[in-house]
């Protein structure tokens, strides 16, 4: 019989193993998503493989992930299509990335709408972004370009996002 930590290593080899799940949504959908997890906190990150920082940032939630797969939920929402051709032609690229970061443990999805229709619908300028709810459903705070600049007075990273998380995370949770 495999010990705790072995099996957890086994499970997420295993899990590694299989091919990446990509969901397509629409923003109904992806708030069906994050509701869906009501109970623990969850971390969507928004992104582009278009995108240098997200692309670079991206593997932090990867681990973000693995460091607390009982009490967080990472989702992950790609927001590559631009209009151009079909949503799906997006597809490839996005699986590929998601691939090659071992993004196996998030919930992945690609929004089926343009990325200008979900940026205005999300109220967003643009990625990167990612949005931190408490376990109430309850949105804890939005990482992006202008709360960074207001907030932090610079660039947002992982390393704040994983804060934010540890202080839910804790016994008072904020």
């Amino acid at each position: 019989m495999l010990g705790g930590v072995a099996a957890a290593g086994l499970a997420w080899a295993r899990a590694a193993a299989d091919p990446i799940e990509l969901k397509l949504v629409d923003h109904e959908g992806l708030l069906r998503e994050v509701a869906r997890h009501r109970g623990k906190v969850v971390v969507l990150d928004c992104w582009s493989t278009s995108c240098p920082p997200c692309v670079k940032e991206f593997p932090e939630l990867v681990c973000l992930a693995a460091a607390h797969p009982e009490r967080v939920v990472c989702l992950s929402l790609a927001l590559d299509y631009e209009g151009i051709g079909t949503f799906e032609e997006a597809v490839p690229p996005v699986r590929e990335f998601l691939e090659r970061v071992g993004a196996h443990r998030i919930i992945n999805m690609i929004a089926t709408e343009e990325a200008d229709s979900m940026y205005t619908k999300l109220d967003l300028a643009g990625v990167p972004a990612v949005y931190v709810w408490r376990p109430d459903g309850s949105l804890a705070v939005r990482y992006d370009d202008d709360h960074a600049a207001q907030a932090l007075g610079r660039p947002f990273t992982y390393a704040d996002v994983e804060a934010t998380v540890n202080d839910l995370l804790a016994p008072s949770g904020r």
